[in-house]
């Protein structure tokens, strides 16, 4: 039982951010289900969430019990600003929670950091010098000096124990949910229409959505979908929509486009706005997600209350996420990545309802109001345990 009212201090730079994509939407959503978890219980705790920029107007609003701190400064922000202003703890905070990898190493102050996932440990290969460094160092150091740390997939709650066998028994899995207010049935065929227009998608598609980087194994889709176009399996194969910003390592990507001579088939959006979201995965005959690795697949979800059947990589935390409602595929064969998308553009009406029903199944065991109840309550035990 909690009888005096924490101050909750909380990192919110991963929230702040104009194009939102993994953790900053992770991070996003857990500043607005913490701040509205904690505003409905009846003793509140205090939430001081620290920026290096002021917030974004999208951002949660302050209230009595919700204020930002605002820290200015760049580069390294975390050591070279946060760190010396939180071992003066001005705000006598209780407990710091990070929704990202990086945490302040060196504070007296409890930390609780969240893990996405450790696939960038398996995929050396598939990252610049720099980021692979500071992913892996400092998420070392960051689990090693945090109370408590947050994962998002048993599957990367395994990876992280793996690694890291010391962290045994202080990390907790908080499964993330999907907004169903915007991926439903419901999406309409203008906003859809509109969509197709603007990106010049004239016949059926297939999407991939997500970060345009290694990991996500679009070169292996391109093979597939090469593969289907070559066969002349399909009196018309549908166009492949690739949507989703540069991350890195992606000039391969167009270059192979070119190469298969595929370039009147597929379709690269760029980073797509969240509002455009709903009716790009709804307007889609099928979803593909091919990744090498996920920490969780946010969008299977998206793809699944939108009713829109899911072909995903057998690996990871993606089999945790889709269950039995994706056609699971092996991200290193072609051929197979192939036949899952071939295999859902032949099913007849029924069977593709049927798989569209396992779907809406599915995605009812995840949401953020848990996510955030969840992630609160272990930031709440962080402090009880030194008391």
């Amino acid at each position: 039982v909690n009888f005096y009212n924490m101050i909750i201090g909380i990192d919110g730079n991963e929230a702040n951010v104009e194009n939102r994509v993994g953790v900053n939407k992770y991070a996003f959503e857990m500043l607005w289900g913490l701040k509205k978890e904690n505003e409905e219980k009846p003793k509140p705790n205090s939430l001081i969430v620290y920026l290096k920029n002021a917030p974004l107007s999208d951002m949660p609003k302050e209230t009595k019990k919700f204020k930002y701190k605002v820290i200015e400064g760049r580069g390294l922000w975390i050591i070279t600003k946060l760190t010396p202003y939180l071992l003066k703890n001005p705000e006598k905070i209780d407990v710091l929670f990070s929704p990202s990898h990086y945490t302040p190493p060196l504070l007296t102050i409890p930390r609780i950091c969240s893990i996405m996932d450790l696939g960038y440990l398996e995929n050396t290969t598939q990252f610049e010098k720099k980021v692979l460094w500071q992913l892996k160092y400092w998420t070392a150091i960051s689990i090693f000096a945090s109370k408590h740390v947050l994962t998002i997939s048993e599957a990367s709650k395994n990876d992280i124990v793996r690694h890291y066998p010391f962290a045994l028994n202080k990390v907790t899995v908080t499964h993330l949910g999907y907004d169903k207010d915007r991926f439903n049935l419901n999406v309409s065929n203008n906003l859809v229409r509109q969509i197709k227009n603007k990106y010049s998608i004239v016949e059926d598609y297939i999407l991939f959505l997500s970060t345009l980087k290694p990991s996500k194994n679009i070169e292996g889709l391109l093979d597939a979908y090469s593969l289907l176009n070559t066969k002349k399996v399909f009196k018309n194969l549908p166009q492949l929509v690739i949507a989703g910003k540069k991350g890195w390592m992606f000039d391969d990507i167009y270059k192979k486009v070119k190469d298969l001579d595929l370039s009147d088939k597929v379709i690269f959006t760029d980073f797509i706005k969240e509002e455009e979201k709903p009716a790009l995965i709804a307007g889609s005959k099928l979803f593909v997600l091919p990744s090498f690795w996920e920490g969780f697949g946010l969008d299977i979800l998206s793809a699944f209350g939108c009713g829109v059947p899911v072909v995903a990589s057998n690996v990871g935390s993606l089999p945790e996420v889709a269950g039995k409602a994706a056609i699971l595929v092996d991200p290193n064969n072609t051929e197979n990545i192939a036949k899952g998308i071939e295999k859902v553009l032949k099913m007849s009406k029924e069977e593709y309802n049927s798989l569209i029903n396992l779907g809406f199944n599915e995605v009812k065991k995840f949401s953020w109001e848990n996510c955030s109840k969840k992630t609160l309550e272990v930031i709440e035990n962080a402090n009880k345990k030194n008391n």
